[in-house]
């Protein structure tokens, strides 16, 4: 199961980057949200618990300047995305060692949208002139969220 349906996610890139994208990048992107969702949340829990708390919140998630504006353009994009898919796949992951709260779970579609713009502008910037990502594209973007988140 993947966050997006493949022409869902075919459109999405080819709105956000006039990037064309197939099936077996579906699969990379779904992994690639997957953890970076995961790497969010994992934040969320240390700075909710710096804070005494057992539930995570919104206001807990490092929600970069550049990330909120990537969700702006998501949203501009109108492209909603369903919640249910998220949460199956959250579920695939390690358990964290606390909740989230509601806020949380109503904004993970927004969160895993701007990720996913976010994911098409740095293939362009990375290769200002890309058609198609490739396995390379896909190795040097990750390499570059892992780097800032």
């Amino acid at each position: 199961m993947s966050i997006m349906g493949i022409s869902q996610f075919e459109r999405f890139f080819r709105e956000a980057a006039s990037l064309d994208v197939d099936k077996s990048d579906l699969k990379r992107m779904s992994e690639f949200l997957n953890q970076k969702l995961h790497d969010l949340l994992l934040i969320g829990v240390a700075k909710a618990k710096a804070n005494g708390r057992d539930v995570i919140q919104l206001h807990d998630l490092p929600v970069t300047k550049g990330l909120q504006e990537s969700i702006h353009q998501f949203r501009k994009l109108d492209l909603a995305l369903e919640l249910q898919p998220i949460l199956d796949q959250l579920a695939t992951l390690p358990t964290l060692p606390l909740d989230y709260g509601d806020e949380v779970e109503a904004n993970l579609p927004e969160l895993v949208g701007g990720l996913a713009y976010a994911l098409a502008k740095t293939f362009k910037i990375i290769d200002p002139a890309l058609k198609n990502p490739q396995t390379l594209h896909w190795d040097k973007a990750t390499e570059i969220f892992d780097l800032l988140l």
